[in-house]
């Protein structure tokens, strides 16, 4: 009988993130600072030269134009542009007609203007109030770039409904509001009953992947989630207790979160030297009704992933370290599609409190946030969920490449980038 581990995917035990007393930073000697006014330097001129890229957003009917020495305004009247306002460094606002920047933009080189761009437009990039954010900003931001992605989808806009097919669900007072418990439905398919909370003591395997996905976010309380609390469906596949599962009930969970409508699936789980029809049939009709399955690529750092994310179907993720390097643990091969956080990733711990932890179990659930956010955001501006295929085309065709170039056996297509695919036009909203 095939068993498939779930202790392995955790390499490094949860540390609890207690409130410690820290050294304090030693004091400052006057003496060494820089004191004094600021040394204001000469303005060295713009050396810019032609136009700038009309692309993205910025405000219609307005450039930024760097004239010419001897430039004519009424020469540029004649043009159609009307003077706004002086910028420093010799730039000018100009007024032209909406829609026709770029054309107007090429009539002012023609007419003495040394450079022209749009005036782009930016916007206040979303930051989360929970107070852990800070410590999960260098991985959540600094390389998955989520800040810039939440500024276009939190995942509350048509959010899809994702299933955590983990351990039970500990009870947690971060991971409540983003939790769907559909009435009368058996969500644990491994002791067939209604609750899929754990009921007996439990490392928090499911709860702690649950809030990396999802944790209620934005609410002055403990952690941020990828989305910011969507739909999260947890099916329990582990009997109370449990450390092993098995085919027949994973196979049970996938086939329930069909029948319920996930649009998203994440198996932190796997098993080494397995090929099982059984649960890949169950997979292959999950797809069919349009659910992304992501599953954890393993963590015995060896060479081959495990299954099911070695299926061809099945996004397949590997753990990177914040500097973007594969962890050591990080299991690889041709089989691995995408890389993401998951070295020291903060999550909801049992008993309340939270916790860190490491492990292709963390990075999985980064990577299926990411899918649900590109899936919110494309079903509320096109009022069609994309299919399997598209969001795989988006998040491997955006991913930061890694390693050697091109895809590759220790980073599959590269790490998993929100900011590139709540705007790329190529791969993901063509």
């Amino acid at each position: 009988m095939n068993r498939f581990l779930f202790p392995a995917l955790l390499a490094a035990t949860a540390l609890l993130l207690t409130a410690c007393p820290q050294t304090s930073p030693p004091p400052v000697n006057p003496s060494e600072c820089p004191v004094g006014p600021l040394e204001v330097q000469g303005e060295e001129p713009l050396r810019l030269q032609g136009f700038g890229q009309f692309a993205g957003e910025y405000v219609p009917g307005e450039l930024l134009v760097l004239p010419k020495a001897g430039f004519s305004v009424q020469a540029w009247q004649a043009e159609g542009v009307e003077p706004l306002e002086a910028l420093p460094r010799g730039l000018l606002r100009v007024k032209v007609p909406p829609g026709q920047e770029k054309a107007r933009a090429q009539a002012l080189l023609r007419a003495g203007a040394q450079y022209v761009q749009p005036n782009y437009i930016y916007r206040p990039l979303r930051v989360p109030n929970d107070p852990y954010y800070l410590g999960q900003k260098a991985y959540l931001n600094g390389l998955v770039g989520l800040e810039a992605a939440w500024d276009h989808s939190t995942g509350r806009d048509c959010p899809p409904l994702i299933a955590i097919l983990d351990t039970g669900i500990l009870p947690h007072e971060d991971v409540r509001e983003s939790l769907y418990l559909p009435q009368a439905e058996k969500l644990d398919v491994a002791d067939d009953d209604t609750d899929p909370t754990d009921r007996t003591d439990s490392p928090g395997h499911g709860l702690m992947v649950a809030s990396v996905l999802g944790a209620d976010t934005n609410n002055n309380l403990g952690m941020a989630g990828v989305t910011w609390g969507g739909y999260i469906l947890p099916v329990k596949i582990f009997k109370d207790g449990a450390t092993v599962t098995f085919t027949a009930d994973i196979t049970k969970g996938v086939n329930l979160a069909r029948t319920l409508g996930a649009r998203v699936i994440n198996l932190s789980i796997g098993a080494r030297n397995v090929s099982d029809p059984v649960l890949e049939n169950a997979i292959s009709q999950a797809q069919a009704s349009g659910a992304v399955v992501v599953a954890a690529a393993g963590n015995d750092g060896g060479y081959g992933v495990h299954f099911p994310a070695s299926l061809p179907s099945v996004i397949a993720v590997g753990a990177v370290d914040n500097a973007k390097v594969r962890a050591r643990f990080s299991t690889y091969g041709p089989e691995l599609d995408l890389v993401a956080p998951g070295v020291n990733v903060v999550g909801a711990g049992s008993g309340g409190g939270y916790a860190q932890g490491s492990g292709t179990s963390f990075a999985s659930p980064v990577v299926a946030g990411v899918v649900a956010l590109y899936m919110s955001k494309y079903a509320s501006e096109r009022r069609v969920w994309p299919t399997p295929d598209q969001v795989y085309q988006c998040l491997t065709g955006t991913a930061e490449d890694l390693g050697t170039q091109g895809r590759d056996h220790e980073y599959g297509f590269g790490l998993v980038r929100a900011d590139r695919v709540m705007t790329d036009t190529t791969y993901c909203f063509p």
